[in-house]
């Protein structure tokens, strides 16, 4: 499974530690790439500014994208992604703080593929992003033509 790459979008420091700790922890992904705002997302995506010469030919088999985000939301960045042919059919999961049904209710209606609330609790936050990453890198089947 080494070909298979996770963004993560996420801005607070200590939950990007967790994790990528439980995703290392499991060892599903070859590598996890780290944005932290909701512009440095689209631009690794589309592969603008800082990352227009970013290595590879594609795209991540998974996205694990934050809500409350600078500059642009998650659910605008969802929005974007869901607009373009090119990210309209990446897995995108909106792991958020957020327990707002409005929060969980857009998600959905800008094509969110999953909608999970971080845990308060170390263990069971590190348990829940190993069983993410187990079902998207390893169980679920993309699209013909939309593997990485």
């Amino acid at each position: 499974m080494s070909d298979k790459t996770i963004l993560l979008v996420e801005d607070n420091p200590q939950d990007e530690m967790l994790i990528l700790r439980a995703l290392h922890k499991i060892n599903l992904a070859n590598e996890v790439d780290v944005v932290r705002d909701g512009q440095q997302a689209l631009d690794y995506l589309f592969r603008e500014k800082e990352f227009a010469g970013r290595a590879g030919s594609g795209q991540p088999t998974v996205i694990l994208l934050d809500i409350g985000l600078p500059k642009l939301s998650g659910l605008e960045v969802l929005e974007r992604l869901r607009s373009d042919a090119r990210t309209r059919l990446l897995p995108v999961v909106i792991l958020t703080s957020s327990d707002e049904e409005r929060d969980r209710l857009r998600s959905y209606e800008n094509g969110a593929n999953s909608f999970v609330r971080k845990p308060l609790d170390f263990a069971e936050f590190a348990e829940t992003v190993a069983r993410l990453g187990v079902y998207w890198l390893a169980t679920n089947e993309p699209p013909q033509g939309q593997k990485p």
